[in-house]
């Protein structure tokens, strides 16, 4: 007997009139200054000021109305459209041509070859959309002079305070549990009060609520999807529900025609559980799966706890997670008590503020956590999975050519590999579909996709000639190979990365072709998003061959591929080939300005300034630009400043990027001038990132440079703070990881690193550069002599589980 996948969701809600008006020990932790905390006086105005819950599939923004309280939700599945092969058949007759025209330097001519034969037909994808909001309307519930709306990262709970006519305190709070894959929302106020109000289960489109019983909501409908040409077919595809159960203890409760009312109840429980017919194994919908059946039984399931029940499960498994990793930059207490708008507008007003950068990081770390973990299917979208609009901006969708590979920067430095997950099995899927796309358009063995993908697995070329970046499919792989060197874990290299890998590189193996110079390249090939003028014509053109980016990444996944097989002990002549492939690489190459070549040729950019730095990916993440290239080294500082002096970093995630190249560059001030940047051009009140508008990469981009800031790895070797600013004077951190399978805490002063422990997960050589400064240290944990660093290198070979522990001694005391 076969069991069939399907997604789905639960909330509880649980309103309670009964409670001791007392707060909480919870309540009282939560309101220390300087906990991980977001709090507010005020309630949201709108989206942009709502604050996030999640679980990785269902998420929620709490907007904190104290009577009329909203929950507007998402369901990471929840997509327009439907499967499409947008190949273009004329690709792989036209592609000749378009190398020719492209090594004569007729770039118009390839790009209107391209633009007729290579873009997908069709060429747009639909959006994400949101599943619904839940509204409950309280009667005799207002703000009151002590209201405070706040996020607990480290419960991973939203919380509201507010009163009643007569003072008596309210409090709600709502968490998206992972353990139970539950939203609960519970409200409590004092003796003797009753609850009395209506609650709601809507949808603006393409859903209708019926009230079977006295006590139910049923929400269902199906997307249908208007035809377009450019999106594909029209008609009912998607298919979706959401169950609600409304228990109370005392009082009444009664269906009043799409809602459900409660009247005098001591306390209230609403259970709604939600699915869809997406099956994450086939890319697309089963037309066997009933969302409303499996939403109903859901329900019945999560009627099996109580609400203590849920939060205590909630709270242990969102704790093992959050709690790996402690940041401490520093900052004045009494500001670490003010609201946070008010301490966000005190830095856009330039102000400075290290506690708020520390709480922006772990703000990262919870979105993460919050939009790609299990029970997630999918990787954190452009939005991670919170959306209100049904067409949302960029349709919210998986954009490859930065975008997405940015949202996983912060996943493994920051300890939490486990939200790598949800993206390396989406990326294992879409090699099917990415196999087509190879053989079809291309004419090669192995996958690749193109800038941008949905749920349904679209792989062929998107939007417009843009879209012609047939090596977003080998940057995917990037993140997976990472997981491997921070973990150590061979058995997800074997299983899992190096399939991938080997699949992606077959594709660039065949995709290569031989240059008028005698290298082998990319063709077509584009920098993402950025134009050139051609040189003969003086317009704009973007189509190119050898973009750096494309020459960068190539070498990297080849690279990697070899070294996989040397751990692996597979493939000797495929790494043999891939090795001889590489020599024939174009080398990077230094421009007219100092700076690093963005194209094959030094051609002047369309706009200096361009958002995307994508021949910069040679600093970071990858690490081929390190001191140990000089020139290479020197032409990065060169790139970046100039970009900046044209306006570049205008958008929140190209301003965090630009933080981790300073981090890379070792100039701490710099990097730290461009966070506050982050913060004050980029930053909304809830401390979502803003492209404009709203775009979670900027997050999880600007959480990764911070982690850059303070260790390092990607040279062979682990750096310790290698980019503090003076701002930062005095820290710690807790549980920040390094390549090799190393997990470090460390403390300084004025600067200077006092203590550190290295915990070693699975054994291995240790290569740490003399955090000390040739000071004299106390060590426990190792043998003493191995500790001495010898020009400027610590080397201690370590065993699964052993921990190092390394401290100054103070000679003066």
């Amino acid at each position: 007997m076969s069991i069939r996948p399907v997604l789905s969701l639960v909330v509880l809600l649980s309103i309670c009139g009964s409670c001791a008006p007392d707060r909480t020990a919870a309540v009282a932790d939560r309101e220390k200054p300087g906990a991980d905390r977001l709090w507010y006086r005020q309630p949201a105005k709108d989206w942009n000021e709502a604050l996030p819950v999640g679980n990785g599939r269902l998420g929620a923004m709490v907007f904190g109305y104290p009577d009329h309280e909203k929950l507007q939700l998402n369901e990471e599945t929840l997509w327009a459209g439907s499967p499409i092969d947008n190949n273009n058949p004329a690709a792989l007759e036209v592609l000749p041509l378009i190398r020719r025209a492209l090594f004569e330097g007729d770039y118009a001519q390839a790009a209107a070859l391209a633009e007729k034969s290579l873009l997908g037909t069709p060429p747009r994808i639909r959006s994400y959309q949101p599943l619904g909001d839940l509204l409950i309307d309280l009667e005799g519930v207002r703000a009151g002079a002590e209201y405070r709306r706040a996020l607990d990262l480290r419960d991973g709970i939203a919380s509201v305070a507010c009163e009643t006519p007569d003072g008596v305190r309210i409090e709600r709070e709502a968490f998206s549990s992972a353990a139970d894959n539950v939203l609960a929302v519970r409200v409590a106020a004092g003796r003797g009060a009753s609850i009395t109000g209506t609650v709601r289960l809507t949808r603006a489109k393409d859903a209708s609520t019926r009230a079977p019983s006295r006590n139910e909501l049923i929400l269902s409908g199906r997307i249908v999807d208007q035809p377009d040409p450019l999106s594909g077919p029209g008609g009912e595809h998607m298919r979706f529900a959401a169950a609600l159960r409304v228990l109370a203890q005392g009082g009444q409760v009664k269906a009043a025609g799409e809602s459900i009312r409660i009247e005098g109840a001591s306390a209230v429980t609403l259970l709604l559980t939600a699915a869809t017919d997406y099956d994450p194994a086939r890319l697309d919908f089963d037309p066997g799966l009933d969302p409303e059946g499996k939403a109903l039984e859901a329900l019945s399931k999560a009627r099996r706890s109580s609400y203590g029940k849920l939060r205590a499960r909630h709270v242990a498994e969102h704790r093992a997670l959050y709690d790996r990793v402690v940041l401490d930059l520093g900052g004045s207490p009494e500001t670490a008590a003010l609201p946070t708008d008010e301490r966000l507008e005190r830095v856009k007003a330039g102000g400075e503020d290290p506690g708020l950068a520390a709480l922006y990081f772990q703000y990262g770390r919870y979105l993460l956590m919050g939009s790609s973990r299990r029970p997630a299917a999918l990787p954190a979208n452009l939005q991670g999975i919170w959306n209100q609009d049904f067409e949302a901006a960029w349709n919210s969708d998986f954009h490859t050519n930065i975008n997405l590979q940015m949202n996983y920067w912060p996943a493994e430095v920051a300890n939490l590999p486990e939200t790598v997950a949800p993206l390396s099995d989406f990326v294992g899927r879409l090699t099917v579909p990415g196999t087509l796309t190879a053989r079809k358009t291309y004419g090669t063995r192995g996958w690749t996709l193109h800038h941008l993908t949905d749920p349904f697995g679209r792989t062929g070329v998107a939007d417009g000639i843009w879209g012609v970046s047939p090596m977003a499919g080998p940057w995917m792989t990037f993140p997976l190979w990472d997981h491997y060197e921070f973990t150590g874990d061979t058995a997800f290299l074997r299983n899992v990365a190096y399939p991938i890998m080997k699949g992606s590189a077959e594709f660039v193996a065949d995709f290569l072709v031989p240059s008028p110079e005698g290298w082998l390249v990319t063709a077509p090939s584009h920098s993402p998003e950025n134009a050139y003028l051609d040189p003969k014509t003086g317009k704009s053109e973007s189509l190119t061959y050898a973009a750096t980016i494309d020459v960068e990444i190539a070498r990297a996944l080849f690279e990697n591929c070899i070294r996989a097989a040397g751990i692996l002990g597979v493939d000797a002549e495929f790494s043999a080939r891939l090795k001889e492939l590489e020599a024939k690489l174009p080398p990077l190459q230094i421009g007219k300005f100092g700076n690093l070549q963005e194209w094959i040729k030094d051609y002047d950019e369309v706009e200096p300034g361009h958002r995307h730095m994508s021949h910069m990916l040679a600093l970071y993440p990858l690490a081929q630009i390190t001191p140990e290239t000089p020139e290479l080294f020197e032409a990065a500082k060169r790139t970046i400043a100039r970009r900046l002096e044209h306006g570049g970093g205008q958008t929140g995630w190209s301003r965090a990027w630009i933080v981790s190249f300073y981090a890379r560059l070792l100039e701490g001030e710099t990097a730290y001038q461009n966070l506050l940047t982050l913060l004050r051009r980029s930053t909304l009140k809830n401390l979502f990132d803003t492209h404009p508008p709203f775009q979670i990469d900027g997050n999880f981009g600007g959480a990764a440079g911070i982690a850059e800031m303070l260790v390092q790895s990607h040279r062979g070797f682990i750096q310790i703070l290698p980019a503090l600013p003076a701002a930062w004077a005095d820290g710690r951190f807790k549980g920040l990881c390094a390549r090799g399978g190393f997990e470090i805490d460390a403390a300084w002063k004025a600067g200077r690193v006092v203590e550190l422990r290295v915990r070693s997960k699975v054994g291995g050589k240790l290569r740490l550069r003399d955090p000390f400064g040739g000071s004299e240290v106390k060590v426990a944990g190792a043998d003493p002599a191995s500790a001495v660093p010898r020009q400027g290198m610590i080397e201690i070979e370590t065993r699964p589980g052993q921990e190092i522990v390394c401290s100054i001694i103070n000679r003066s005391s």
